[in-house]
């Protein structure tokens, strides 16, 4: 192995990645897949999970992942969840709390209940789901390799940017606290915590926006590096920060947004 492949392995870690069937987490299990791990890929739609993880072993890659059902919208689903990731390993070195849910519109009649509804999958699940898998981490982590909690951001939370998502840009600014949180709080048990912020990607979620080329040209002219992110763009950052490279790097929260976190527009003197 050379050196660059031995950094940036994570060949033989066993990873569960939520809401993983589409968007941006597919892109993270892909890579895990790719570059050697065991990836369980979990959300509602279990059929979904069990195609794409066919697909997965299908591309001859040296790692492997196995698809089903599982929910983080209350209690009782996470504890399910919980039970089939044990009945499945006894260490977990990569958690990535990807699965979430939005909700949009207008100011005058964004409902009382897209609150709850959207915290609920987007913070308190990270949380909860996070804390029930703490032995699980524990149990896969060391000191030259701590195990790795990755969760899912926005670049909607480091901006004050809403676009009708009231309750998700706010959420994904909670979920960026978190992230902070429990990286001072994990890191004495060799566990580290960070958040990816993306930009805009290609998923279910923003089908709305980037479901044609067209669409896509047009979002991607609003970002400064003129393009919307890719595949790579979120393997590379999973990879990093859950092989060798990226171990003594916690609360990190990453920007995968083309520039837009440091988009302003502001001018003092210049005409």
């Amino acid at each position: 192995m050379s050196y660059l492949d031995e950094l940036f392995s994570v060949a033989g870690k066993t990873a569960l990645v939520t809401g993983a069937a589409t968007g941006i987490g597919r892109m993270a299990a892909t890579a895990l897949v790719k570059a050697g791990a065991t990836v369980m890929i979990a959300s509602r739609k279990g059929e979904d999970c069990v195609g794409v993880a066919g697909e997965l072993n299908g591309l001859g890659a040296s790692g492997r992942a196995e698809g089903f059902a599982a929910d983080v919208s209350s209690e009782a689903a996470i504890a399910a969840l919980v039970a089939e990731v044990r009945a499945r390993t006894e260490r977990l070195h990569i958690l990535v709390n990807n699965a979430g849910i939005s909700w949009g519109a207008p100011l005058e009649s964004f409902p009382y209940h897209a609150w709850a509804k959207v915290f609920g999958v987007n913070v308190t699940a990270v949380f909860h789901l996070t804390r029930e898998l703490l032995p699980l981490l524990e149990a896969a982590a060391s000191d030259a390799d701590p195990a790795r909690v990755i969760n899912l951001g926005s670049v909607m939370g480091t901006q004050p940017l809403a676009e009708d998502a009231y309750s998700y840009s706010a959420s994904k600014a909670a979920v960026h606290h978190l992230t902070r949180i429990l990286a001072s709080e994990f890191a004495a048990r060799r566990i580290t915590v960070n958040a990816f912020a993306p930009g805009p990607f290609r998923s279910r979620m923003t089908a709305f926006a980037t479901g044609t080329e067209d669409q896509v040209r047009h979002v991607g002219n609003h970002v400064p590096i003129g393009r919307i992110g890719a595949p790579d763009d979120i393997a590379g950052a999973t990879l990093y920060l859950c092989s060798r490279a990226g171990s003594y790097v916690t609360g990190a929260i990453l920007p995968i947004d083309g520039g837009q976190s440091v988009q302003h527009g502001l001018t003092l003197f210049k005409e």
